[in-house]
């Protein structure tokens, strides 16, 4: 079981940055991949950033260049870097983790979520 707690959201002009963290607790073995979802209001869904056990990252091409995701090992804690905001970077934030090597943009990957933090740009 793993439990998870996103914190960092808040509002923000565009071109700005924001970071999300997300901190894991419960048993987090180094095979354990995570990553970050994001859902727009009356929108799916939708991978965003994920990092594998095995250290590959992969990244949604709207964000590439832009968001980073890293993860301190030693504080069990997930990392979002968001530069260079966009308005339709607006949403909510979820991390999500799974049992597994390899990093996956699948919703359906993940057994575990957090509760959400939310994402503000404006323009």
């Amino acid at each position: 079981q793993v439990q998870l707690v996103e914190s960092g959201g808040g509002s923000v002009q565009a071109g700005g940055s924001l970071r999300l963290s997300c901190a894991a607790s419960g048993y987090i073995p180094i095979s354990i991949s995570m990553a970050w979802f994001r859902q727009a209001p009356g929108k799916e869904r939708e991978g965003v950033a994920a990092l594998g056990g095995n250290g590959g990252t992969i990244y949604a091409d709207s964000v590439k260049g832009r968001f980073t995701i890293s993860r301190d090992n030693a504080k069990n804690t997930l990392f979002l870097q968001m530069n260079s905001l966009k308005p339709e970077d607006t949403a909510t934030y979820y991390c999500a983790a799974a049992y597994g090597w390899n990093p996956s943009l699948r919703k359906g990957s993940y057994a575990y979520w957090g509760q959400g933090t939310p994402v503000t740009v404006s323009s």
